[in-house]
Formats: structure tokens, sequence, C-alpha cells
């Protein structure tokens, strides 16, 4: 098994990616209705561990929910990407 894989799309780890720089709060729902994704804890984990990100989560309600947003103050410039969301890094901004 390699470790510089993940075991979702591409499509998911580029959302993810992407939806966190772009400042959103995000869940499994959200992966689910915006990309048909089932993985978002798995990319996470990968992202917050593998490459450094600084993932805040934050569990709501009853059945403790993870919503997961970028710490604030990041340096956009510092994050290392998974190759499939490495044109976030190229383009310097979000699309």
């Amino acid at each position: 098994m390699s470790h510089d894989r993940f075991y979702s799309s591409e499509s998911q780890v580029f959302w993810t990616c992407k939806a966190l720089l772009d400042k959103r709060t995000i869940s499994h729902r959200t992966e689910i209705r915006e990309v048909r994704g089932w993985r978002l804890g798995a990319i996470i984990h990968r992202l917050r561990h593998h490459y450094g990100w600084p993932i805040h989560a934050e569990y709501r309600g009853p059945q403790n929910v993870a919503y997961y947003s970028l710490k604030a103050g990041i340096d956009r410039s510092k994050l290392r990407f998974p190759p499939s969301a490495r044109a976030l890094a190229d383009l310097g901004v979000t699309q």
C-alpha cells in the first residue's frame, strides 16, 4: 500500500483543499452534497498529518458531527499540497 495515495477520488481531495482555502467550514454532509464523497475524515487526516495543514475541527450536536476549517492566519505559501490539488498552490489563489 502506498502512503502517497489517497483512498478517494482526486476531485474529492481537490474539492477539500479548495473549500478550506476558500475559508469555508465543511462537514461530511457538505462533501456528500457537493462531490458525492465519503472520505472527508480520511482526507482531513492526511492533510493534517502528512501535509501539515493546520485544520481546526469543531464537533457539533448530539451526534458529534465534525466541521473542519483552516485555522485563522495561515500562510498559504507555506502549505504543502497533495498531487491532486497542486494546481491550487501553483495558482496562488483559488479559482
